[in-house]
């Protein structure tokens, strides 16, 4: 399938300008990183609302925490494996314990930092995030998508986590596609296996039906971009459809989207599943596309899995 790809910190950065132009309520705070999350945009617009607390992650969330409680409907941003893992205590203790209205918008999260190595690719951040309660965590499929979850974010009481990628990836959804909180989108229907995506593992989905289909195989794709609160509703209409389903993210197997999937399903309607995603391991540096290939995020490996759960389901 040919993609036209888009860039989801640009939109990132276009979702806080027009959010700012209306909401003299909203600041933006960043580590030292805002040319390359492109909060530097909101800093132009809007300097006397735009704060650079340094390299200091902690400090980020514990002033972010600070704001909100003074008022403010705070976006605080630096690179997801920052975001998450250096400060959870803070947004643990001060941001998610008292519910405060703090958007943690993260980007280059995933394998597909690259050369960045293991120290830099967030491939647990998912987890980390949705054990917390009251924290919302949305993963968007595209630019288009990450401007309107940041957007939908902004009116959200309570705190987000938004997770975004570095590289730019194909544009899935359309400027006339809808986002709401906690509703997935069926991209394609199906009737014998159910491919649920987030992030732009929601493309790969789309490839792998298209290649499913020259077989034969008739695969429905969700795009999961809300991971927490997770659409129920829809996951178990299409479970119930399809009888097998295969979940595919840029991120740890291990508690990721997939575990979260695999927890309803094991409650109300177990089916065969194969979870795609990094395995239990660190990554390491290397060009974005191979290290994909290398830890199996790819639409090959979605088809493979794919046949695999329906094989168990006619067992």
């Amino acid at each position: 399938m040919k993609w036209v790809y888009t860039s989801q910190r640009k939109e990132y950065a276009n979702a806080l300008v027009e959010i700012g132009k209306v909401r003299t309520d909203v600041v933006v705070l960043d580590a030292d990183l805002s040319s390359s999350t492109r909060t530097v945009e909101f800093a132009k617009k809007f300097p006397e609302r735009f704060f650079n607390v340094g390299i200091a992650e902690q400090n980020l969330m514990g002033t972010a925490a600070g704001l909100a409680v003074s008022g403010k409907t705070v976006f605080a941003s630096t690179f997801a494996v920052f975001a998450t893992g250096r400060c959870w205590d803070q947004i643990r203790q001060s941001i998610a314990y008292p519910n405060l209205d703090v958007k943690i918008v993260a980007t280059h999260a995933g394998i597909t930092v690259g050369g960045d190595g293991a120290s830099h690719q967030a491939l647990e951040d998912i987890a980390l995030m949705r054990t917390l309660p009251n924290m919302c965590v949305l993963v968007p499929a595209d630019g288009l998508e990450a401007y309107k979850a940041v957007k939908a974010a902004s009116e959200h009481r309570g705190p987000c986590y938004v997770r975004l990628g570095r590289a730019d990836v194909p544009m899935v959804t359309s400027m006339d596609s809808s986002f709401t909180i906690g509703q997935a989108t069926v991209l394609k229907e199906g009737t014998d296996v159910t491919l649920v995506g987030c992030g732009q593992m929601v493309a790969l989905c789309m490839d792998a039906a298209e290649e499913l289909h020259r077989s034969g195989i008739s695969a429905e794709v969700v795009n999961m971009s809300t991971v927490k609160p997770l659409d129920e509703h829809t996951l178990l209409r299409s479970a119930r459809k399809t009888g097998c389903m295969v979940t595919a993210e840029e991120h740890s197997v291990k508690s990721g989207m997939g575990s979260a999937v695999c927890s309803v399903l094991a409650e109300n309607h177990p089916v065969p599943v194969r979870m795609v995603g990094t395995p239990d391991c660190f990554g390491e540096s290397g060009e974005s596309c191979e290290l994909m290939g290398r830890y199996g995020l790819s639409a090959e490996h979605i088809v493979a899995s794919a046949e695999e759960v329906i094989g168990r389901k006619r067992k």
